[in-house]
């Protein structure tokens, strides 16, 4: 933490002028039809900029800009290792704008300062600087033939990559898909979520100054059904990368068939189970966890351990665990105080879509533990506190749907067979987490999950050596480690007579 009063962060952002256009071919520019939107603060409710609202002319442009620089081979036909300068360069530079970066993102989407600077910023960085570090280190394959022939297979980059990521955390989520789509020499027109553009806008620049050539990063502002879906349509974008949710990701693949068949990768919605059985080795860090797995980031996570599944015999005691877990530490108050641990909600719609969550699981019959109001509304912002429901079954809407806010539902079992049955009882499979102190039961339910990352003894545990990404309808797609890089390369095999 660095220190700076909640007071110096409002001065700042009184001051700071905000850039709203797109980035196309290495200048900033208005929209082509020059309409524009709100930015609101999610904070208080006030304006923080006008943004370019693009639409077809602007993708058109954008893609027929970022496919002359691929072709020209200014960045695609660089050495790999002056690749990795150039990304290198730029993780340092966005390290070096940090606290201008964090300040952007917690005023635009309503986090905490302290999580933007803690997580956001450093993960961005580390995502950039990761990807540009492996791209010289991964050697592509020779076949095993007969003496007089010689087979290759080699990767290369797949040329114009458009890439649709959330408002979450906007531009953590963008470098985690720029850091291997850059690595291995594509174009990419990044369309940052019309609730939270204003990091990924002024990523741009940062990337130009590192180095990157005009035309390799475009970025356009706007809406899904407008830019989006001109990126989703266009006949001359080879791979659509998304973050966001299942009912967009299913949508975008539709797209991809209606047009060139573009690849897509799709990293979708979640409704992960954290299982904490009686012989957990830590109660109290277990229900530390619990309440941090639904509280973080205001519950607006894809991992977000949504559905608390406790073992009957230690259930009603751990509740109450969790339940003062969340009061104590895990209150909205304004994101500008370093002492914020929940922030905003992003926007008005999506704090009446939590509300009527809430009000869902009253009707359904679940008990409210604690929390459920709208808190800090004199301020103009979109406050709730963290809300813990009991006695839920697994077939109400809060447990089924994504809630995308700080909403917890608790659900009991008996025994290890009917803890993996509620789990996996779910059309999503991003995360879930276990918690014993039995080895062989922590391997058993790790492989019995039907989920693409399971934590044991934690939650949302990993970094960038790991692939992340779901099972079912939390998408196809895994950010993150060298196997991110296939979903941004062509396999090429070339068979040589000698």
């Amino acid at each position: 933490m660095t220190g700076i009063t909640r007071e110096t962060w409002e001065q700042r952002a009184r001051a700071w002028q905000i850039q709203g256009q797109a980035f196309i071919n290495g200048q900033y520019q208005n929209a082509v039809g020059g309409e524009t939107f709100d930015c609101l603060s999610p904070i208080d409710g006030r304006v923080l900029a006008q943004i370019a609202s693009c639409g077809q002319s602007d993708a058109d442009l954008a893609v027929a800009n970022a496919r002359a620089t691929f072709d020209s081979g200014v960045w695609s036909r660089l050495a790999p290792t002056q690749r990795k300068q150039v990304l290198i360069r730029f993780a340092e530079l966005i390290e070096q704008h940090g606290e201008e970066l964090a300040l952007l993102e917690t005023l635009d989407m309503g986090k905490p300062i302290s999580d933007a600077l803690a997580v956001d910023i450093p993960g961005a960085a580390r995502a950039i600087r990761w990807s540009g570090e492996a791209i010289d280190k991964i050697y592509d394959e020779v076949a095993a033939t007969a003496h007089d022939e010689l087979g290759l297979v080699t990767r290369e980059p797949v040329g114009v990559v458009a890439a649709i990521v959330p408002w979450n955390f906007p531009l953590l989520m963008a470098c985690w898909k720029l850091g291997p789509a850059l690595a291995t020499g594509n174009s990419v027109v990044l369309k940052p979520s019309e609730k939270s553009p204003l990091t990924a806008i002024r990523l741009a620049q940062i990337a130009l100054e590192a180095g990157l050539p005009a035309g390799v990063l475009n970025v356009l502002p706007g809406f899904g059904h407008t830019v989006g879906k001109a990126l989703a349509l266009h006949m001359d974008v080879d791979t659509l990368v998304f973050t966001g949710s299942t009912r967009v990701a299913k949508q975008l693949m539709i797209y991809a068939g209606e047009s060139n068949m573009k690849r897509v990768w799709l990293e979708a919605g979640g409704k992960s189970p954290n299982i904490v059985f009686a012989d957990a080795p830590d109660l109290d860090a277990a229900a530390q966890a619990a309440a941090g797995a639904i509280a973080f980031n205001q519950g607006e996570v894809c991992t977000a351990g949504s559905r608390l599944l406790v073992e009957a015999s230690i259930k009603d005691a751990f509740v109450e665990k969790v339940a003062a877990a969340l009061k104590a530490h895990w209150q909205p108050g304004n994101p500008l105080d370093p002492n914020t641990t929940v922030g905003a909600l992003v926007d008005t719609s999506q704090i009446d879509t939590v509300l009527r969550y809430i009000e869902a699981g009253h009707e359904d019959g679940a008990r409210l533990v604690s929390g459920g109001q709208r808190v800090l509304e004199e301020t103009g912002g979109f406050y709730v506190e963290p809300t813990l429901f009991d006695g839920v079954r697994n077939d109400m809407r809060i447990a089924r749907e994504e809630i995308f806010g700080p909403v917890l539902s608790v659900l009991s079992f008996k025994d290890f067979d009917e803890a993996i049955a509620i789990a996996n009882d779910t059309i999503y499979g991003l995360a879930a987490a276990v918690w014993t102190r039995d080895l062989s039961k922590a391997h058993r339910a790790a492989k019995a999950l039907r989920a693409g990352s399971v934590w044991v003894n934690q939650y949302d545990g990993g970094d960038m050596t790991a692939p992340f990404g779901g099972f079912k309808q939390s998408g196809n797609g895994r950010d993150k480690s060298l196997h991110a890089f296939d979903k941004y390369t062509e396999l090429k095999a070339t068979w040589i007579k000698l």
